[in-house]
């Protein structure tokens, strides 16, 4: 059964930092595109991030470049989205996904990140 699990949201202060987490079973993270997207309250799904198959190439939202960093470690089929420097407007509901996009499938259950102060 292919499956998504994120972890490692939760609350941060303006200029924190977070590192997401995103546990794949049911298939090989390095044989896909993967990528993370996120879902303010009252807004469109966003795309953030996505990752190469090889992990040669990344993609960041201009919303988001320079600040966040998108890796994976293959031995233990985990996507990360290190999170820097964050803002008040990054409060989302973060997701990982199979694909590239916004429409990557499937999609994890989400972690939440509220920036706070």
């Amino acid at each position: 059964q292919v499956r998504l699990v994120e972890s490692g949201g939760g609350l941060v202060q303006p200029g924190g930092s977070l590192r997401l987490s995103c546990t794949a079973s049911g298939f090989t993270l390095s044989q896909y595109y993967m990528s993370w997207v996120r879902q303010a309250p009252g807004k469109e799904l966003e795309w953030v991030s996505d990752i190469s198959m090889s992990g040669a190439l990344t993609s960041y939202a201009d919303s988001v470049k320079g600040r966040f960093t998108i890796s994976r470690d293959t031995a233990k089929n985990t996507l990360y989205l290190q999170m820097n420097s964050l803002k008040f407007e990054d409060t989302a509901l973060y997701f990982c996904a199979r694909g590239t996009g916004k429409y990557g499938y499937p999609r994890g259950q989400g972690t939440q990140v509220t920036v706070s102060s």
